[in-house]
């Protein structure tokens, strides 16, 4: 048994400036939000000099910066401030920007996303629970939606992949929408979202993601396992981690630490020491893919040099 010790690429985090006013979901009046617990903690700015700092201890070589819920009427301003930053050093080397597929105009805004040469992915958050508490999205069923398909159908001419945000409620529509759209490259975000902890809701995620798994053109993240499991250890991260690599295996699976969200419960070094020590008895293919190939390969990170 041995830990990984090649470069990391990470696979999914964010940024943020309070001070410019763009994340209505950060602003004091807001209320929770998707069962993450107090946002207190979150609402202070998180720049690249922020998780440089919270990564130090690991050979983080490239990021891959994950849109930060920016005001939805602006999301092309987000990617025109990330582009401001300084990224020399790896943080933010790819975007997953956002896009309302619902849009009357979200082709040309998919096309103005496009433009910047960072861009690999859009996101547009489907998660959705009959808790109003939990929910991130507005509405039920919209994967289903003609103009969000549309839209959906858009992306494969920039060649960009689709970051799928969803509960276990909706894995098996996910499942379905993945079939409907072969061409279309999918990753699912933070293991599917397991927030039902009990023994119930634990067998609707696994099968859930078993399901979606058969479906070769998703792929897997496996990122912030504590913000449904607030009181977590080792051994309660370890099943969730190896059922999604059984699932879909390293070479469709990678990490991520969903920083700063992920620090609301745990330190960036609990987080990657976490995934360090539950898959240090997988071979050194299997761990290079999950710590780098993996994300390499899906986020077009062509510059990056893979480890000896």
């Amino acid at each position: 048994m041995k830990n990984y010790s090649g470069p990391i690429i990470d696979a999914h985090h964010h940024l943020w400036d309070l001070r410019l006013g763009r994340h209505p979901w950060l602003s004091s009046a807001a209320a929770e939000r998707g069962g993450l617990g107090d946002l207190g903690p979150l609402r202070q700015n998180y720049l690249p000099e922020d998780y440089r700092r919270d990564a130090t201890r690991h050979n983080i070589v490239a990021t891959v910066h994950i849109e930060a819920g920016w005001a939805s009427d602006d999301c092309v301003g987000e990617t025109r401030w990330l582009e401001t930053l300084d990224n020399r050093q790896g943080v933010a080397a790819r975007y997953v920007v956002h896009v309302p597929l619902s849009a009357p105009d979200a082709s040309d805004l998919i096309d103005a996303q496009a433009a910047f040469g960072r861009v690999v992915g859009v996101r547009d958050i489907l998660s959705w629970d009959p808790d109003p508490a939990r929910r991130f999205a507005l509405r039920d069923g919209i994967m289903d939606e003609p103009r969000w398909r549309a839209a959906l159908a858009h992306l494969k001419r920039h060649d960009l992949v689709f970051d799928l945000m969803v509960f276990p409620r909706q894995l098996g529509d996910a499942a379905r929408l993945a079939a409907d759209f072969p061409d279309q490259r999918f990753v699912l975000n933070h293991c599917g979202s397991p927030i039902d902890r009990d023994a119930e809701g634990m067998r609707r995620w696994r099968d859930g993601l078993r399901e979606l798994a058969r479906r070769e053109n998703v792929a897997v993240k496996i990122s912030d396992l504590v913000a449904y499991d607030h009181d977590w250890s080792l051994e309660s991260l370890r099943p969730v981690v190896m059922h999604c690599i059984d699932c879909f295996g390293p070479e469709r699976a990678m990490f991520a630490s969903d920083f700063p969200v992920a620090g609301l419960h745990a330190s960036f070094d609990q987080v990657y020491d976490s995934f360090l020590t539950i898959t240090s008895s997988l071979s050194e293919a299997e761990q290079h893919a999950l710590f780098f190939g993996t994300a390499k390969r899906i986020y077009r990170l062509d510059e990056l040099s893979s480890p000896s």
